[in-house]
C-alpha cells in the first residue's frame, strides 16, 4: 500500500511531519496549502476548524488529517514537549500493538495454518491478535456461497483483467478495468445478493475452532474482512463464532448503516467494531447514540487527526464504549496514533500492519527505538512533537511507489487559490 508523506515548513526552520492515509491521494493535502500560508502553525485547532470542511470519510479525510498531524508535530517541537503532554498527559507509558496476520498457503487456507501464524506473532511478544475470516476462504469450497450465478466469479475476472492491463502498460486498458473493478467492489454489502450457505457457515466456524485449538483461548483475537455479505448473514456468522471468545468483529457492514448496526449488536454477544472510515466525531455520534457498537476503531488519518481522535475517544467513553485504533501507514502516522492512544483513557490496542516489513523501521531517524515495536508495545517517547527527528531519504528513494512517482516534490502551484470557501452565507 502506498502512503503519501508530507513536510510542513515554517519560516523559523521547524518542520512538521504529516501523512495522508494509506492508499490515499496527495491532492487531498495539496488543496489545503493556500489556506495554511501566512498562518501561525501553533494555532492548531483554529486551522483545523478552517480546513475540516475539505475532508470526508475514508481516504477523503487524508489531507486534512495530514496537515493536522504535522501542525501538532510543529507545536511540540516549538514548545519542546511531546504531543501527548499537549493533549493533557498520558494514561499509559506503553501502547499495546495488535498485528493483522495474513498467510499464504499451498493448498487450502486452514484454521490450523492461521493458528500457527498467530502463534508466531505471540512469540514476538504480541498480546493482541487479528485475523481475517470471510468469504474469500469459501471460494475453495463448493456449495458454500449462494449468489446470482457468475457474480462471485466476476470479481476475480476483473482483478485478472486489471493485472493483465498493468503488465501490458496500456494506460487506456488500465483505466477501463480499474473503473470496472471499482464499480464491482463498491456495491454495498446489503445489495450484493451474496449469501453464505449452512455448509459455508460450517467451514467458517470450523476455521475459528482450529485457530483456537492452536493458540488457546486466553489471547484476544479480533476478526476482519468478512466480505460483502448482508446483515442476516453477519448475524448468523457471529452467532456461530460466539463460543470462541472473539475480541471484536470489525466492519461487518458499511459504517453508514446505523440502524443495521443497532440490530447486529443486539443479535450477538460478539463485540461489534467499526470506524476506520468515519470522519469527525459527528460521524461517530449516531452509532454511539443508537448503541450500534461495542468498540470504535478510528484511523487517525481519517477521523480528523490527533485532537479530533482524542475528542472521539472521550465521546465514546461517555457511552461506555472502548477504542481500538486502525493504522496501516508509516512511522509518522504510527507515532501520531501512539501519542493519541497514550492520552485516551478508553484505549485498547493500536494496529501494526508492517510487522513483516523490516524496512519500515529504517524510514525514520533519531532517538526513537529501532525497531519501534518491541515485545508487542511501543514506549511512549518524551521527545518533542511526534518524536521523529528526521526521515532517511536514501531509504525512501528505494520505496517510491511506481504509480505515485516523485519525492518531496515542489508545491508552488498550490500557493494561491482565490476561492471563497465559506460554507454558509
Amino acid at each position: 500500500m502506498h502512503c503519501i508523506l508530507m513536510k510542513v515548513y515554517t519560516n523559523q526552520g521547524i518542520v512538521g511531519f504529516g501523512e495522508v492515509r494509506d492508499i490515499g491521494s496527495k491532492k487531498y493535502a495539496l488543496q489545503l496549502k493556500s489556506i495554511l500560508l501566512g498562518e501561525n502553525p501553533c494555532n492548531v485547532d483554529k486551522i483545523f476548524r478552517r480546513i475540516k470542511q475539505f475532508g470526508g470519510p475514508a481516504r477523503q479525510g487524508g489531507g486534512v488529517c495530514a496537515v493536522e498531524v504535522a501542525l501538532w508535530d510543529i507545536l511540540g517541537k516549538v514548545t519542546g514537549q511531546p504531543v501527548y503532554r499537549l493533549l493533557g498527559g498520558k494514561f499509559r507509558d506503553n501502547v499495546r500493538m495488535y498485528c493483522d496476520t495474513d498467510i499464504e498457503t499451498e493448498g487450502r487456507n486452514t484454521g490450523y495454518a492461521m493458528g500457527q501464524a498467530l502463534k508466531a506473532r505471540m512469540e514476538k511478544g504480541f498480546t493482541f491478535l487479528k485475523m481475517d475470516l470471510g468469504i474469500d476462504i469459501l471460494r475453495e469450497y463448493e456449495g458454500t456461497l449462494s449468489a446470482p450465478l457468475g457474480f462471485v466469479e466476476e470479481g476475480q475476472r476483473l482483478h485478472d483483467k486489471l493485472a493483465e492491463a498493468r503488465k501490458s502498460c496500456d494506460v487506456n486498458q488500465i483505466r477501463f478495468w480499474k473503473n470496472r473493478l471499482y464499480d464491482y467492489d463498491n456495491i454495498p454489502h446489503p445489495l450484493t445478493g451474496i449469501n453464505v450457505t449452512e455448509k459455508g457457515f460450517d467451514v467458517l466456524e470450523n476455521y475459528v475452532r482450529e485457530v483456537r485449538e492452536t493458540v488457546g483461548y486466553e489471547v484476544p483475537i479480533a476478526i476482519d474482512h468478512f466480505g460483502h455479505i448482508g446483515l442476516k448473514n453477519c448475524i448468523k456468522l457471529c452467532r456461530r463464532i460466539e463460543k470462541y471468545n472473539i475480541a471484536w468483529a470489525e466492519d461487518l457492514i458499511p459504517w453508514q448503516y446505523t440502524d443495521q448496526y443497532k440490530i447486529l449488536r443486539a443479535s450477538t454477544t460478539v463485540p461489534i467494531a467499526t470506524g476506520e472510515d468515519i470522519y469527525l466525531k459527528e460521524g461517530f455520534l449516531p452509532l454511539l447514540r443508537e448503541g450500534g457498537v461495542d468498540i470504535i476503531h478510528p484511523d487517525i488519518l481519517t477521523a480528523g487527526g490527533i485532537l479530533e481522535t482524542k475528542k472521539i475517544s472521550d465521546l465514546a467513553a461517555d457511552y461506555g464504549v472502548s477504542m481500538a485504533m486502525h493504522m496501516a501507514e508509516s512511522p509518522i502516522a504510527c507515532m501520531a496514533a501512539v501519542h493519541t492512544a497514550a492520552a485516551c483513557e478508553n484505549f485498547l490496542a493500536l494496529e501494526y500492519h508492517s510487522v513483516d516489513v523490516p524496512v519500515w523501521n529504517d524510514i525514520y531517524t533519531g532517538q526513537l527505538p529501532h525497531p519501534l515495536v518491541q515485545d508487542g508495545f511501543i514506549k511512549v517517547p518524551d521527545l518533542p512533537g511526534l518524536g521523529i527527528e528526521g526521515l532517511d531519504d536514501e531509504v525512501l528513494a528505494k520505496l517510491v511507489h511506481p504509480e505515485v512517482p516523485g519525492m518531496w516534490e515542489p508545491t508552488d502551484l498550490f500557493n494561491d487559490d482565490p476561492c471563497h470557501d465559506r460554507i454558509w452565507s
